[in-house]
């Protein structure tokens, strides 16, 4: 039950990402074409540039935190 609670608590905590990243608005809520960003992400990190996408979504994704909690 645990396990189940906590696999839940990700899937809306990874969910609330997707929307804080405005893709939901972005995309019409078009599922077909968030999988596909997702898949096209994941093709991104099995390739050889995998460390730079990683450094750059990374300081992108801090940078999107940052400024959201300064808004509050």
């Amino acid at each position: 039950m645990v396990k189940r609670r906590e696999r839940t608590r990700q899937l809306i905590e990874l969910g609330g990402l997707v929307t804080k990243a405005g893709l939901v608005d972005l995309t019409d809520d078009d599922r077909a074409v968030l999988l596909g960003l997702m898949v096209e992400a994941a093709a991104t990190l099995q390739g050889e540039h995998r460390d730079q996408a990683l450094t750059l979504w990374r300081r992108r994704g801090r940078r999107a935190f940052a400024e959201s909690a300064a808004e509050l």
